[in-house]
């Protein structure tokens, strides 16, 4: 994978996942509790609903952080290289997940 290619893809899941947690945002707000308006088992839903988006929020955050961690290795020129041990990442990996910072070897220690 070359370098540009690289950079196209991840720059385009980074704003593919803007997007979809811009319209999440919604998902994550508190969830309230009248009571004389929802019943015990919807608001236990809505709770749920609420943890399960926060916990997607969380998840596609530390993805776009790692995005940006494989943009600044784009442009040092680092990228395609393990940060652990420097060994070139296999192509047939970063295909799989072109923001991965590690070799196979180091990521299954």
């Amino acid at each position: 994978m070359t370098m540009a290619n690289a950079k196209t893809l991840l720059l385009n899941r980074k704003i593919e996942l803007q997007a979809i947690m811009k319209s999440c945002e919604e998902d994550e707000k508190p969830v309230e509790l009248d009571q004389s308006r929802v019943g015990r088992l919807s608001r236990m839903d809505a709770l749920q609903g609420q943890a399960l988006a926060q916990e997607t929020a969380r998840r596609r955050k530390n993805e776009l952080s790692r995005i940006d961690a494989a943009l600044i290795r784009v442009e040092s020129g680092d990228y395609g290289y393990c940060v652990n041990c420097d060994e070139e990442i296999a192509e047939k990996r970063l295909n799989v997940d072109p923001s991965t910072p590690l070799c196979i070897g180091c990521a299954s220690l």
